[in-house]
């Protein structure tokens, strides 16, 4: 009972070895190159977050009693209300204040028009994610232009740089530090 196991057992574990060393090979032959991904994006619930102490602020100030002043997070848009143009400006500092403390580059924030109505005044701030298509563009030109031996391929709202060496994607990330695209770029999934 103690032999040899079944003919069935054994070719299983044939199979088995084969698949790892298959799958080790697979990984040492690859085409991978060091590569990076350039993003622009923040912290969704940091966003939340740095809102809702900006909201606290609000409420408790002595300036701002008795004004209905609020902010509203709704997905990537913060509405700010109250009553005049001198407090929605108090309140846009209170808020880049608020969110750059919780980590969020206040890069990211496009302001639009305040709209007045009445004895209102409203603003709406968009958070920005994601390098839309023309900044993608101006971006890999940049980049091609720069000489250097990497790729740069758009993908979505990302761009993904590879190239064959390390030092050359280090120095690619150092020029993009650099430049001013007007949104704040974050630099991830970098793989060697």
């Amino acid at each position: 009972m103690g032999g040899l196991p079944s003919y069935g057992a054994r070719a299983g574990l044939v199979r088995a070895a084969a698949q790892v060393y298959l799958c080790t090979v697979v990984q040492h032959w690859g085409p991978n190159m060091p590569s990076f991904d350039v993003v622009s994006d923040f912290d969704a619930h940091e966003a939340r977050n740095g809102v809702d102490q900006a909201n606290r602020e609000v409420t408790t100030r002595f300036d701002f009693k008795g004004t209905g002043s609020k902010y509203e997070l709704d997905g990537e848009v913060i509405a700010l209300t109250t009553q005049s143009d001198f407090q929605l400006k108090q309140m846009m500092d209170i808020l880049h204040q608020k969110l750059s403390k919780r980590g969020i580059d206040i890069g990211c924030l496009d302001e639009q028009e305040p709209e007045f109505s009445g004895s209102e005044a409203r603003q709406k701030v968009i958070m920005r994610r994601g390098i839309d298509t023309d900044r993608a563009r101006k971006l890999v030109k940049q980049i091609k232009g720069a000489k250097m031996k990497v790729q740069a391929a758009i993908q979505g709202d990302k761009l993904r740089i590879s190239g064959k060496k390390r030092d050359d994607l280090q120095s690619v990330i150092a020029m993009l530090k650099k430049t001013d695209i007007g949104l704040p770029l974050q630099y991830e999934n970098f793989r060697d």
